[in-house]
């Protein structure tokens, strides 16, 4: 009696034609397939764009923190970060030099407090909430993504389910056996892999996102203390 072979081994042997089993599926299976191909596409798109772009920001932001503790006045900063285009602290920056540099500056070329503190929170908190959502952008995407592309994927392995029962029945009893079966079913549960294909890294990706998009949060509260801090009585020049 031969060995018996199991899937995933047959796989990993070549035994399983991929190709030639996709070919096999109904058009309901194949058009749900290439719904999933689209957003897996598209999906991956946002990933390498985002991963890319957040990248950029975590190098600028520290670049930005070096010259902020380095440079003796706001204008000095200013001028420093004019290469930075990716982080989002230099435009919230530049937001709050206007606020604090509305009046000028006094004869020993201290900002005058021209703006209340109350003033300059809300707008940087209006600022950093502009730049966040900027960033946010295309993440409901892959959120949606994440959660819609397995019942996608379940939706496809049900057509095919009842497809194969439905040719199943049509053979009467001669030919209910698993051999009659199988193979239909096989080429269901490929949806629900092509699903789960899909939807895996969306969700990976997004809630490492997400934690990055905590980070430059924070960064930006951190900002928004610094320039409390100067307009404030209390506040250091």
């Amino acid at each position: 009696m031969p060995n018996p072979v199991y899937p995933a081994a047959w796989i990993l042997q070549g035994g399983a034609d991929l190709i030639a089993l996709l070919r096999q599926t109904g058009p309901l299976a194949q058009v749900v397939l290439l719904i999933l191909l689209v957003i897996s596409v598209a999906s991956w798109g946002v990933i390498l764009s985002k991963a890319l772009l957040f990248r950029k920001i975590r190098r600028e932001s520290e670049t930005f923190w070096r010259i902020f503790k380095k440079a003796g006045t706001l204008s000095e900063v200013g001028a420093a970060c004019e290469t930075l285009r990716f982080t989002p602290l230099v435009p919230v920056f530049d937001i709050g030099c206007e606020l604090v540099a509305a009046a000028g500056d006094d004869v020993a070329g201290r900002p005058r407090r021209a703006s209340s503190p109350n003033t300059v929170e809300r707008t940087l908190q209006r600022a950093a909430a502009g730049q966040l959502t900027e960033l946010e952008s295309r993440m409901t995407f892959l959120a949606t993504t994440a959660s819609a592309a397995p019942f996608i994927g379940l939706f496809g392995t049900v057509l095919g389910v009842i497809g194969s029962f439905l040719g199943l029945s049509a053979l009467g009893g001669g030919g209910t056996s698993l051999a009659s079966v199988g193979p239909g079913i096989a080429e269901a549960l490929i949806a629900t892999a092509a699903g789960l294909f899909a939807a895996i890294p969306a969700v990976v990706a997004y809630n490492h996102f997400v934690v990055e998009l905590r980070h430059v949060g924070g960064q930006l509260d951190d900002l928004q203390a610094e320039f409390l801090a100067i307009v404030e009585p209390d506040g250091r020049d």
